[in-house]
């Protein structure tokens, strides 16, 4: 009987010692609810043994979010757990890029415990503003987890993060991520290299050009266009002329377009007429950039006779590159201007308006439709302003600020600030 009743209290006294220890995912919330001055709690919670008691507690920070949430959501990057590494990092991402823990890898953890599905998606083309500068240890703690977090799902996750927030000082990261075995982790870092665009990683990635895995190996191509490595041009030509994938190919030319040269007029030329309508495109590019006046004659023949959308906007390109900058009606900077208003096309059109706009003729010339054009006109040449604009640029873009239209005047007022965040 004495050994019955020692046995009850004692289970009493566990049950009562654990009712003063064992926090829930559901306390967390409770904690929560007093907003930002429950942050130096929820961040003691980061200490907490219970995973799930850890990830709702930084589920619940990024819920809280901006100003204060930062240093934990730093500090939960150290967890050895892959996905309170990943929610935190979405949570960093989040803080600088509003919304993306609902769009981002993280986004299917609805509750504690549920698991991640659908990872990863080729949707990947979100950056931050130019004008936001994220802080270092932000970025450090990013870096570390792509050299070393606990899975390569968190490490490709972080790799992603570092492009969205284009963090320069994570560069040495990414390239060492890109000599993994790990294709996801490979590919998310050749994006985020795409993103950062510091030019002397191009070499380092150089040998994945190569690569078994298809899609590592296109993103390499497009990587070595996008980060000017002229040392990668004969082995893209190389990979043009033998690789049996279409989708190859086309990257192939397409960044080779990006590194002109004289010596690749002859590759240029053959693929003008080519079946496929982005090699022809690919081949327009790089006449185009060339910028021989004395090519139009060529290139105004093919426009005339291109019915494919895609390819006539790479003849608009190269056209204006080789001084047809005239607006008219029918004209080729018109014509990208037009498809602006395009959802199909848009994302090709404004990028050859980027790089047209560098040209202060080009510049000029947009001016005009920038205050008189349609909403997506409006902001698409906002959007390339801020990127390619000088200081002639900020007196168009004020007064657009003033546009009755909200999204036009939201828009220029993000151009200003990512124009002088340049200048």
């Amino acid at each position: 009987m004495r050994s019955l009743r020692a046995s009850l209290i004692g289970a009493i006294a566990v049950t009562f010692l654990a009712g003063q220890t064992v926090t829930r995912p559901k306390d967390v919330r409770e904690i929560a609810k007093a907003g930002s001055s429950a942050l130096p709690q929820l961040q003691e919670l980061l200490k907490n043994p219970d995973r799930d008691v850890r990830l709702e507690a930084v589920k619940q920070i990024i819920e809280i979010g901006p100003p204060r949430s930062l240093d934990a959501l730093v500090v939960a990057t150290q967890d050895n757990d892959p996905d309170v590494q990943m929610l935190a990092t979405d949570g960093i991402v989040n803080f600088y890029l509003p919304g993306y823990v609902k769009t981002g890898v993280t986004a299917p953890l609805r509750k504690v415990g549920s698991s991640i599905k659908g990872k990863f998606t080729d949707t990947n083309d979100q950056t931050i503003d130019a004008y936001l500068t994220p802080r270092a240890d932000a970025i450090a703690a990013i870096g570390k987890l792509v050299r070393s977090g606990s899975s390569m799902d968190s490490r490709a996750d972080a790799a992603r993060a570092a492009g969205i927030l284009r963090a320069k000082a994570a560069v040495p990261d990414l390239e060492d991520a890109a000599h993994s075995k790990n294709s996801e982790l490979i590919y998310e870092s050749l994006i985020a290299l795409q993103k950062i665009r510091d030019e002397s990683a191009g070499p380092h990635v150089s040998f994945l050009l190569h690569d078994l895995d298809s899609r590592v190996q296109i993103a390499a191509i497009e990587t070595m266009g996008l980060l000017r490595n002229k040392d990668a041009a004969p082995a893209l030509a190389d990979v043009l002329t033998h690789a049996k994938d279409t989708k190859v190919k086309r990257a192939a030319l397409t960044s080779l377009a990006m590194l002109p040269s004289e010596k690749s007029r002859p590759v240029y030329l053959q693929y003008m007429n080519d079946k496929d309508d982005r090699l022809r495109a690919g081949a327009a590019e790089g006449i185009g950039r060339l910028k021989n006046p004395g090519d139009l004659p060529l290139l105004e023949k093919a426009w005339q006779d291109e019915a494919k959308p895609q390819p006539r906007l790479s003849l608009a390109f190269a056209m204006v590159l080789d001084g047809k900058t005239e607006l008219s009606e029918f004209s080729p900077l018109q014509f990208l201007i037009n498809n602006l208003n395009s959802a199909a096309y848009n994302g090709e059109a404004q990028p050859f308006l980027v790089e047209l706009a560098r040209d202060a003729k080009v510049r000029n010339a947009l001016y005009a439709p920038m205050q008189s054009g349609t909403r997506a006109e409006k902001t698409g040449l906002a959007g390339v302003m801020g990127r390619s604009g000088d200081a002639s640029s900020v007196a168009p873009l004020q007064k657009l600020t003033s546009d009755p239209d909200p999204a036009v005047a939201q828009a220029a007022l993000t151009a200003v600030r990512n124009l002088q965040a340049r200048m």
